[in-house]
């Protein structure tokens, strides 16, 4: 069963959660207005283990940020809708209430420490992977 709601009430409203859902959601609008499903910019912005870990280095056509800046910047693309509608519901449901229990700065703080541990224990097993990795899963599942 998935969960639409909680019955946790919180005492603020939840303006970085809202603010995390709309960057996901314009950012994965952007991706798809680039054609072939955001290809490039999964590529360019995804976290590559091997670019990552390794130095290997990408087309100039996709060095849009360093390796390093993957780890954020892989956190607000998608791969699909289904992909998308998935982790902003969750990141709804819970965000919330985490958001309201830290306090907004710790949160934001919370929200990128758990995304880019789950993007390095992704990459760390595999450190050759050419696949690159994208999504909010790995923040959102620190909650």
């Amino acid at each position: 069963m998935i969960p639409l709601a909680d019955e946790n009430p919180t005492r603020s409203k939840p303006v970085i959660t809202i603010t995390f859902i709309a960057l996901c959601v314009l950012i994965f609008l952007w991706q798809l207005s680039l054609g072939n499903g955001g290809r490039q910019a999964i590529l360019a912005l995804g976290v590559i283990p091997a670019s990552l870990l390794q130095g290997a280095t990408l087309p100039p056509s996709l060095r849009w940020v360093s390796p390093e800046m993957t780890l954020v910047t892989s956190m607000f693309l998608h791969g699909g809708f289904m992909h998308l509608i998935g982790n902003m519901l969750y990141l709804w449901i819970f965000g919330d209430n985490v958001e309201d229990i830290l306090g907004k700065p710790v949160f934001i703080i919370f929200y990128f420490v758990c995304g880019i541990a789950a993007a390095m224990s992704q990459s760390l097993p595999d450190p050759s992977s050419t696949i690159p990795m994208i999504g909010a899963s790995g923040a959102i599942s620190g909650y």
